[in-house]
């Protein structure tokens, strides 16, 4: 069996295809559109979809979210700021077919769950970190969904020492000073003339000041915020992806170092903080697991 898949993600729109054994097909992206969102998100889903006939469609959106109203509210897509009725959405596009809703997190995590880092690992959270910062728990082998459909929303642990204003209305969450748009920001303002999370690493390798220092504050706001989280949660294995994530030893070197600084409780003596072992396509294929399942 197939599912369509549906991410709404920080910067793009992606949409494929996702059989059994979390192949991912078919991927279309779009960059998040400044207006006529799911006018142009519809089409994609079209595109994608062709001429087959859609009996499932799993889909993981960038949070807030409300999962018992099918509901999207994305802090990146003002014209969605109310909520917008997503999956009633997707069901006059694709009338009678099977529909799943989730954060994107919780995409994320079941998709490490079944494929990825998190294989036959009980107690887990898994992160993605690039544009913004989400996540979703898994606790005793069960993903958590929480109250609304928000649970591990990680992107807005506050983390001590930072008082960036953050887009959810708060100050100092590890999103608005780690990710990758919320460092290169931070780059920028002390001098350094580059634009995307991807130049900002690149510059941090060859060494140059301002970018090793962003990627340290970076990483060590993430390291804060992971063993918060794993306190609370207690696990034992935290899983990293995301575009940001990959920028190597200049995040990872302090985010480690964090960790295992604050990570001091004995039954967080084992914590593991490793890269995620899937590519960009996790949330979509977390999206078609979720819509697969049943």
């Amino acid at each position: 069996m197939v599912a369509l898949a549906l991410d709404i993600g920080a910067t793009k729109f992606a949409a494929g295809t996702v059989d059994s054994e979390g192949g991912v097909h078919d991927v279309r992206r779009i960059a998040v559109p400044e207006s006529g969102v799911w006018e142009q998100c519809r089409e994609m889903l079209r595109q994608v979809a062709g001429d087959a006939e859609v009996s499932a469609v799993g889909i993981g959106s960038a949070g807030p979210v409300d999962v018992r109203r099918g509901a999207a509210g994305p802090l990146n897509i003002p014209e969605w700021a109310d909520g917008f009725p997503l999956v009633d959405s997707v069901r006059e596009l694709f009338p009678g077919a099977n529909i799943r809703f989730a954060i994107d997190g919780v995409c994320l995590a079941m998709a490490e769950q079944r494929w990825g880092a998190a294989r036959n690992v009980s107690n887990v959270l898994a992160m993605t970190v690039s544009s913004g910062i989400g996540g979703g728990i898994i606790s005793d082998g069960r993903v958590l969904m929480g109250r609304t459909g928000n649970a591990g929303h990680v992107g807005h642990i506050v983390v001590p020492g930072n008082e960036e204003p953050c887009a959810c209305g708060g100050v100092g969450c590890v999103e608005a000073v780690a990710s990758g748009h919320s460092s290169v920001r931070w780059a920028r303002r002390q001098g350094w003339s580059g634009s995307t999370g991807i130049e900002l690493a690149r510059a941090a390798h060859r060494g140059e000041q301002i970018a090793v220092a962003a990627m340290n504050r970076a990483g060590t706001a993430l390291g804060r915020a992971i063993a918060s989280a794993a306190a609370l949660l207690d696990t034992d294995l935290v899983v990293i992806g995301g575009g940001f994530a990959q920028s190597g030893e200049p995040l990872w070197a302090p985010l480690r170092e964090t960790v295992a600084a604050h990570a001091g409780l004995v039954f967080l003596r084992e914590l593991r903080v490793v890269p995620s072992e899937l590519t960009d396509q996790a949330t979509i294929a977390g999206a078609g697991l979720l819509a697969l399942r049943e």
